[in-house]
């Protein structure tokens, strides 16, 4: 959800990758949902795995909560979000994980316009 937020409300200024330490087999349908009720389609989105080439290219590296697993590289910027993961969460809740991640994305783009 972040990446395709971040990717939509940058609208092409930032470039914007995805990936986790421990990807699911599909985008779970409940994301989907809540995406798509927005405007975002991600049915042709799929999880990836962090390779060192997304984490070596990237300026900033958005976690969210995977801990010891995150690879760290030095002198990159590091932002762990701790949310909830909406895997197996109702669609009332998943919407609340979306609006947050949606309000967190906003503000990195305001922060990043601002240093550029």
């Amino acid at each position: 959800m972040a990446a395709a937020l971040l990717d939509h409300h940058a609208r092409g200024r930032v470039r914007v990758r995805s990936a986790g330490s421990t990807p699911a087999d599909q985008i779970h349908p409940g994301v989907l949902d809540v995406m798509a009720e927005i405007g975002i389609d991600l049915s042709r989105e799929f999880p990836k795995p962090w390779t060192d080439e997304v984490l070596t290219s990237a300026d900033v590296v958005i976690t969210m909560g995977c801990g010891d697993a995150c690879p760290v590289y030095p002198g990159k910027r590091y932002l762990d979000w701790d949310l909830p993961d909406p895997a197996g969460r109702p669609p009332e809740e998943v919407r609340v994980i979306r609006d947050e991640i949606d309000e967190r994305v906003k503000g990195l783009l305001i922060e990043l316009a601002a240093t550029r």
